[in-house]
């Protein structure tokens, strides 16, 4: 698996330097190790040329400058390193990635193994149906529903089909791919995941004047960059400085970068205005 490192060059100095495990690996090294997905397009995945792409690892892209301009350090290189659903946590916990830049929903589950950044994207599960489907979740009983194996989505569609007494066959994938492949066969009744993921899914697909998403969403989910918990002084740099992104219009053109065409949510645009004040 191919690993992208980009080189960065010491900048203007934004804040103090922070004292911590991380920063003090990163000091020492001349390393910064971003994790990203390799499946969570538009804002984790891997382009044609083996280089991570979207939303998430531009975001650490930039974020990985303010990080060598505040540990003041003559260069640092920044490695992203691809990373899967079940481990990603894992790698971050035991220090093999100082960063995740994935597609990763904030959950109390997951912090007790590590922390998260404050709020870098919103999003929510949904469903994609046949072009007829029907968007009552009601009309889904009895069909075949197909979702993301160990992931927030499972265990929504879960929880939702227990509170509405509904019974209906989940097939569990290990990767969107595959069960994309199932929708445009024709093998799958519905299939949810995430609306951005599945809003690339749909626009890559050959099959998408037969396929279409809901737009009624089961969950408002917040993603961050997780990272090594504890780390107080790390998690304040990378916060502080993602502020500074969302103060300066960072954030919002990122997003138009990475979506072009596609208008931010109602959540989503209360995300860029809720940033902790720097000062």
């Amino acid at each position: 698996m191919k690993r992208f490192l980009m080189p960065l060059l010491a900048g203007v100095f934004l804040v103090g330097a922070a004292q911590a495990q991380t920063i003090d690996r990163i000091k020492e090294t001349g390393l910064l190790k971003l994790g990203y997905r390799l499946d969570a397009a538009p804002l984790s995945f891997q382009a044609e040329d083996g280089n991570p792409a979207g939303y998430t690892p531009m975001v650490c892209a930039e974020l990985a400058q303010g990080i060598l301009n505040t540990i003041k350090i003559p260069n640092m290189d920044v490695e992203f390193v691809p990373v899967g659903m079940q481990d990603q946590f894992e790698k971050v916990a035991a220090g093999e990635i100082d960063l995740l830049c994935g597609a990763s929903t904030i959950t109390l589950k997951r912090r007790e193994l590590v922390d998260f950044s404050i709020p870098t994207f919103a999003d929510g599960t949904t469903v994609m149906l046949p072009i007829n489907g029907s968007e009552d979740f009601a009309q889904l009983a009895g069909k075949k529903l197909g979702v993301r194996r160990d992931s927030t989505t499972e265990t929504a569609l879960n929880n939702t089909l227990a509170s509405t007494a509904t019974f209906a066959e989940v097939v569990r994938f290990y990767d969107h791919a595959a069960a994309m492949t199932a929708m445009e066969n024709g093998e799958l009744d519905a299939y949810f995941g995430d609306q951005s993921i599945l809003a690339g899914l749909w626009l890559s697909s050959p099959e998408r004047g037969n396929l279409k998403l809901s737009t009624n969403l089961l969950t408002i989910e917040k993603h961050g960059l997780a990272m090594a918990r504890g780390d107080t002084e790390f998690r304040l740099m990378v916060d502080r400085l993602l502020s500074n992104m969302y103060a300066r219009g960072v954030m919002q053109a990122i997003f138009q970068q990475a979506l072009p065409g596609v208008q931010p949510g109602e959540i989503h645009r209360a995300i860029f205005t809720m940033a902790p004040i720097i000062e």
